[in-house]
């Protein structure tokens, strides 16, 4: 993925961004948590994606976001929910995370309000940015969407944590 850093600013410049699907099948728990794990050293930045259609996919993603970061607290194969779920968890978290719920288009009109309530409190509980999307539509994240400026400010703060020190200067 090619990204220009703070694109239309002085200071824009193009990065190369490399990204990794790392599975969230929870079959042979350990052995898949354990390969999951390789992928995980060094992480510069998490996009969290989850199932709009399937309740069960967005409860789970507290737990792939616990495991990600080394703070799997719960036992493999127990259910992290957000009744289980303490904020304070990612109150030091430094590495940029965002949600992605895919699917929008599959919810019908009249449950579509309750769905994107709920999963708004997740990615408030992640300190996220979010963004919905209806997988039939290109126009969910065609250039100037809301979409598409949430994803290049999730990728300029994943940018800022790999190149730049607090202070501003690079590494």
């Amino acid at each position: 993925q090619i990204h220009d850093y703070k694109e239309g600013t002085p200071e824009e410049k193009t990065y190369y961004i490399e990204l990794w699907d790392v599975g969230g099948s929870v079959g042979s728990a350990t052995s898949v948590k354990s390969t999951r794990a390789v992928f995980y050293n060094l992480l510069n930045g998490i996009i969290l994606v989850h199932d709009l259609t399937n309740k069960k996919s967005s409860q789970n993603l507290y737990r792939w976001s616990l495991e990600a970061l080394n703070r799997d607290v719960a036992p493999t194969g127990v259910l992290v929910t957000n009744g289980d779920y303490d904020r304070e968890q990612f109150a030091d978290n430094q590495i940029p995370l965002l949600v992605i719920g895919t699917k929008l288009d599959q919810i019908p009109e009249t449950k579509r309000n309750e769905v994107l309530t709920r999963t708004a409190f997740l990615a408030e509980d992640f300190n996220a940015e979010e963004i919905n999307l209806d997988c039939t539509n290109p126009r969910y994240l065609s250039a100037g969407s809301s979409n598409a400026v949430k994803l290049s400010r999730f990728f300029d703060k994943v940018i800022e944590k790999r190149y730049f020190l607090r202070d501003g200067n690079q590494v």
